[in-house]
């Protein structure tokens, strides 16, 4: 392609996206750029503190339980609250405790603070999720959702290399270096980016409740497409967080150093970066249910390629093949959520979707180490295999009445929720903060 039509292909990429977006984008991009606890916690601890590697992890899993517990918590806050006003909370006591975990030094106020992070960190995910459908066109989510999740990767990728330096120099420094980012973030929510929230319905010049529309978690745990597509999500999440968790432990099992895994992980960053705006191009409007099943299947088999590797060369090719399944799966999947959730109840909705990621990260340390210590990683990668499977068969039964568009999936999910009216006020809320 020439460099005209790569230009054109950048200029069709981002177009047509609303101002509000791109805040939103840009304090995603500056809150992952200060990443620095999520990737240096367990040498924090082991290095650092001389703490053992299982007190690392049982921080870490409290981290991940702080997630699970926070999920469903900032669904209700983004419903009732605001999108906006969530995501500043969250994103001010995520400031306020990461600054306080690196002044930490009793093991005991190390747990409990670390779990503090996980809640505070995970908060604002729903409310960004939301408010993304709130003010993008349904035509245009699938591309919304994927610039975000390069935006997650590209500042991961950066913070990762410019916190190891960091620590080296010093462990607190990097804490307060991702509260400083976080509170910059919020700087940046609270001096461009408007709330979103659909408005209630007006009647005689006064906002009414429509008891219809009420959307209540338990009217969420009652909606059945919805649970399974967070079922199957808690399946796929499982299989990636192998990457990061299983993946390691099988390198060092088989000789493989520190360095040596870097070396191949990096592979994931590095094509998540290259690859995310280009590959949306290309599936942004092909059907999302065949999408779907040939993502579970690359993720599954994927992972399951692992159990064939011997060098480095091998491992990375397999970590390919895996990164490919994300990035189709991320955006695709974050599409379909919005595509089933009432407008009024997106941050429950939400909240239900980021519980199954935070619960596969409490779940896949424990699996994976379970499985390798008591069968060898042969059967953890195989078992992943089944699992992208069983996520495959699962979408392809789910959504085959499902329409294919999202124009016309959003019409049906409107019509089988009678929200009309709450669609066409976060449309109006959309437009005039445009």
């Amino acid at each position: 392609m020439s460099v005209a039509g790569l230009r054109r292909a950048a200029r069709e990429s981002v177009s047509g996206l609303p101002r509000q977006f791109w805040w939103l984008w840009t304090s995603t991009l500056v809150n992952r750029l200060g990443g620095f606890v999520a990737t240096f916690m367990a040498l924090y601890l082991t290095l650092d503190r001389g703490y053992s590697a299982s007190y690392a992890g049982l921080v870490a899993a409290l981290h991940g339980l702080g997630g699970v517990v926070s999920s469903l918590g900032a669904g209700v806050m983004t419903d009732r609250l605001g999108r906006r006003p969530t995501m500043l909370i969250a994103q001010t006591s995520t400031a306020a405790s990461v600054a306080l975990l690196g002044f930490m030094v009793h093991p005991v106020a190390i747990a409990a603070v670390a779990f503090l992070v996980g809640m505070a960190s995970n908060a604002s995910r729903p409310a960004v999720q939301a408010m993304m459908a709130d003010i993008v066109r349904p035509e245009d989510r699938v591309r919304a959702f994927s610039l975000n999740y390069w935006a997650i990767n590209l500042g991961f990728a950066v913070s990762s290399a410019g916190a190891g330096f960091v620590a080296e120099y010093s462990y607190l420094a990097g804490f307060l270096g991702e509260a400083a980012m976080t509170l910059a973030c919020a700087v940046v929510v609270f001096m461009k980016v408007p709330e979103t929230r659909p408005e209630k319905p007006v009647v005689a010049g006064r906002a009414v409740d429509d008891g219809a529309q009420e959307v209540r978690l338990s009217t969420v745990l009652r909606d059945g497409r919805f649970m399974s597509v967070v079922g199957l999500s808690f399946v796929i999440a499982l299989i990636f967080q192998q990457g990061y968790v299983g993946l390691p432990v099988a390198m060092g099992a088989d000789g493989f150093s520190s360095s040596d895994f870097g070396t191949a992980v990096a592979v994931n960053g590095v094509l998540i970066v290259a690859l995310q705006i280009p590959v949306t191009r290309f599936i942004q409007h092909r059907d999302p249910r065949r999408l779907l099943v040939v993502s579970s299947l690359l993720a599954g088999y994927g992972f399951g390629l692992t159990a064939f590797a011997g060098s480095v060369a091998v491992y990375a090719l397999t970590i390919c093949v895996w990164t490919v399944a994300e990035i189709v799966n991320s955006p695709i999947q974050s599409s379909l959520v919005v595509r089933l959730s009432p407008a009024r109840g997106r941050g429950r909705y939400q909240g239900m979707y980021t519980l199954s990621w935070s619960a596969a990260a409490l779940v896949a340390p424990l699996m994976s180490g379970q499985v390798i210590d008591r069968f060898g990683a042969q059967w953890l990668w195989g078992a992943c295999a089944v699992l992208g499977t069983g996520a495959a068969l699962g979408y392809w039964l789910l959504m085959r009445n499902l329409p294919g568009r999202d124009g016309a999936a959003e019409t049906g999910r409107v019509a089988e929720s009678g929200a009309a009216e709450s669609v066409s006020a976060a449309e109006a809320a959309a437009e005039r903060t445009a």
